[in-house]
């Protein structure tokens, strides 16, 4: 096991389950899983590249891969919006690393394409990436607003991810503009068939950015693959429904044989 250059938060007991980020924030995003998951399973929150307290980096997928498997060997791995882009990478090209596969709001392709309709039209992205270079604080609110439309309490999850983003540094535009490009331009569709360990795609009903239909295409292209949207949830459902989506989560990794 290799030194990991990047910040990580350990706690709880029993396997490993490591647990990556979305775009612009950092492993405290999962702060609400502590308390319902830490008693049976050892958490690993990681910052991101340039995300948090980690130092900046680069954030190509394959390298972010190598470097995650490398230090924390063979885990469970959860990876929400872009961190779920960082573990389906990992999970495709060291599949001896990966016990299983949790991708929560994540697809294998955020934006649409002519035959790829599940997704939010790139251009999206490339307006966030335009606006970063005029107002990152404001670029960032309006993300915010996007992750938490149409959950049933959109207000207080935007105002709990605000204060979550307060606690660390901003990362920088550049590091903000490469994470977007990623989102904008990776498709691993073609890739999904090679996946070997028990993954599931566990989302939000109301979610604008990937919509459900997104996931149980994934779960059913996928071998051994498994779809669960939560109701009144949006992209961020362990916040909106934080025991709902631990109690579903720990059901697929018992049934995956972690315990």
């Amino acid at each position: 096991m290799s030194a990991m250059p990047w910040h990580v938060q350990r706690s709880g007991d029993g396997p490993p389950l490591v647990l990556l980020h979305g775009w612009a924030m950092h492993g405290g995003v999962f702060d609400l899983l502590l308390p319902r998951l830490q008693a049976n399973w050892t958490l690993h929150r990681v910052d991101l590249p340039g995300h948090g307290l980690s130092p900046a980096g680069t954030l190509q997928l394959d390298d972010l891969a190598a470097s995650l498997a490398d230090h924390f060997g063979a885990a469970h791995w959860l990876g929400w919006s872009l961190g779920g882009l960082v573990a389906l990478q990992l999970a495709l090209d060291h599949p001896q690393q990966v016990r299983s596969l949790s991708l929560v709001g994540a697809s294998p392709r955020f934006t649409t394409a002519a035959d790829w309709t599940c997704a939010v039209d790139g251009s999206v992205f490339a307006q966030f990436a335009q606006a970063l270079e005029q107002d990152v604080g404001r670029t960032l609110e309006r993300f915010l607003a996007l992750e938490t439309l149409g959950a049933e309490h959109a207000q207080d999850e935007r105002h709990w991810l605000r204060q979550l983003l307060q606690r660390v540094p901003t990362p920088s535009a550049d590091v903000l503009t490469e994470g977007l490009q990623l989102l904008q331009s990776t498709d691993l569709r073609g890739r999904l068939p090679e996946l070997r360990c028990p993954n599931l795609w566990l989302g939000g009903r109301r979610d604008r950015l990937v919509p459900p239909a997104a996931l149980e295409w994934a779960a059913g292209t996928a071998p051994n693959g498994r779809a669960v949207i939560l109701d009144q949830a949006a992209h961020a459902p362990f916040i909106g429904r934080p025991d709902a989506f631990a109690e579903t989560l720990a059901d697929f990794l018992e049934a995956a044989g972690t315990r």
